[in-house]
């Protein structure tokens, strides 16, 4: 899903739920300013918890040793921050739940052809 395909998603399920009251456009500047504000945090090393979605962190990488994968001599990678992100217990089992039971399904087992 591309951060269009967001977008367009967002402001249909606004469409439905509250009627035609925020733009595609207007939906488009909400999305980038909450991501931009999710990377802001993040540069200022600030975690991010959304109860029910998720914990954006940030953790630090040790310096190691790696290859150059063209000659093969050894480099040493510097330590650094990365961003991670941890999902919720809720989350984790819409996922589980869905990838079970894809939409449309109900689970059973299909009926053999033979």
């Amino acid at each position: 899903m591309t951060k269009a395909d967001l977008v367009e998603l967002v402001t249909s399920a606004m469409a439905r739920t509250a009627g035609p009251l925020i733009s595609k456009k207007d939906c488009a500047r909400v999305v980038d300013t909450f991501l931009d504000t999710v990377k802001d945090a993040l540069a200022d090393q600030q975690n991010i918890e959304i109860r029910g979605f998720g914990t954006f962190k940030i953790r630090s990488r040790k310096t190691r040793m790696a290859r150059n994968p063209r000659t093969g001599d050894p480099v040493e990678v510097a330590a650094r921050p990365v961003p991670v992100f941890k999902p919720s217990k809720e989350l984790r089992a819409k996922v589980a739940e869905e990838r079970t039971h894809p939409e449309g399904t109900t689970g059973a087992p299909s009926p053999t052809h033979g």
